[in-house]
């Protein structure tokens, strides 16, 4: 089956700046889908993140993580295999406590998965190292016996503790026998002791090489012991390298096989293109309505200029007409003043003219009067 996703989210990916190891670094530009994926044949747990056809996650569950609530809405996981620091962006507190869960409970199954594997592995081992000493052991013991044996009955009374040398190993002497034939005649004394001697030394032989043997058993018990630490070191070197190759092959199926996700993002995508071409064509009428407005605004200014000048033009207008106006009044007074003279003179002379009239009235008077009388 290989992996399946057990539970999706959506949220703002950052990572841990690898130079300070303080700032954030934002990895996706818009909430992208953050999932749990689930491989049954190995049982690991795996936090994985798509920004198009990028894996911007790619986190294995491991016990000794921990994910931290930062805030909020914003919670953090170390990998210390990726040597990075996770970060996530959540829209609202009850998507960021449903992640938090999540991982808690996959965190303990993949410790009880860990676990179980371990088991698994020392129950592997242990037996086949207990069998190969349990061979060896058989076989050392199987060579004694079949020594034993090909010896006469009769001929193992001189075998004592003594003549293996003070060890235990060899065959346990029968004292009944051995007082038996210390009771025989003198001429068997010599050639028994003869016969003793050589079965003494043939034991001594076997002895020595059978203790020959354990030893090379001892050195290849060590050598296999040493092989299996080494066949140990290889072999996670091998998980190391299998995990790796894994992880490479579950990012090229998580790049091919996730159809669904792809294509959901790839919808979002389209609806978010759509969203901002529509705001940019938003953003274009309004840039096209301020151009007209500031158009509108020169035009405004323009007219305003030009009337500016004129009322310039208008004030020293009005400033001369003003000065011309005082200087027109100062005529006027000036002129007034000259016809009040003028009329002052005009009545001095008419007062005069009527005296001189009234005289000559008289004068006419006392001439026609004179007349009359002539």
């Amino acid at each position: 089956m290989g992996e399946q996703p057990i539970f999706s989210t959506r949220a703002h990916v950052f990572q841990i700046d690898p130079n300070t190891k303080k700032n954030w670094v934002p990895t996706s530009k818009h909430a992208v889908t953050v999932s749990y994926f689930f491989d049954c044949t190995r049982n690991v747990y795996r936090i994985i993140s798509l920004d198009g056809s990028k894996a911007i996650i790619n986190s294995t569950i491991t016990p000794n993580m921990t994910f931290t609530k930062t805030s909020q809405k914003f919670g953090q996981w170390a990998d210390s295999r990726a040597n990075t620091v996770y970060g996530l962006g959540f829209s609202s507190e009850s998507n960021l406590a449903k992640f938090a869960e999540k991982f808690a409970e996959f965190k303990e199954a993949a410790r009880i998965a860990k676990e179980k594997s371990q088991e698994k592995m020392e129950l592997t081992s242990t037996p086949s190292q207990g069998g190969a000493v349990k061979r060896n052991v058989f076989s050392v013991s199987k060579a004694a016996k079949k020594k034993q044996e090909s010896a006469p009955g009769d001929l193992q009374s001189p075998l004592t503790s003594e003549s293996i040398n003070g060890t235990e190993e060899g065959v346990t002497p029968d004292t009944t026998q051995h007082t038996e034939p210390r009771a025989e005649p003198s001429h068997n004394a010599l050639p028994f002791s003869h016969s003793s001697s050589n079965i003494n030394k043939h034991w001594e032989a076997e002895l020595e090489a059978l203790k020959g043997n354990n030893a090379k058993l001892t050195a290849a018990l060590l050598e296999s012991t040493a092989n299996v630490k080494q066949w140990k070191q290889q072999l996670g070197a091998y998980q190391e390298e299998a995990e790796r190759l894994h992880k490479r092959v579950t990012e090229l199926e998580c790049v091919s096989g996730q159809t669904t996700v792809i294509k959901s993002q790839k919808t979002e995508l389209n609806q978010t293109i759509e969203e901002l071409e529509s705001a940019l064509k938003a953003k274009e009428e309004e840039l096209e309505r301020l151009k007209a407005e500031v158009e509108s605004a020169n035009d405004f200014q323009s007219q305003k200029d030009s009337l500016t000048q004129k009322l310039q033009d208008m004030e020293s207008r009005n400033q001369t007409l003003e000065a011309q106006l005082s200087d027109l009044e100062q005529r006027l007074e000036s002129n007034q003043q000259e016809r009040e003279a003028f009329r002052n003179s005009l009545r001095s002379l008419l007062e005069l003219l009527d005296g001189k009239l009234f005289e000559l009235t008289e004068l006419r008077d006392t001439l026609g009067k004179l007349l009359e009388n002539s």
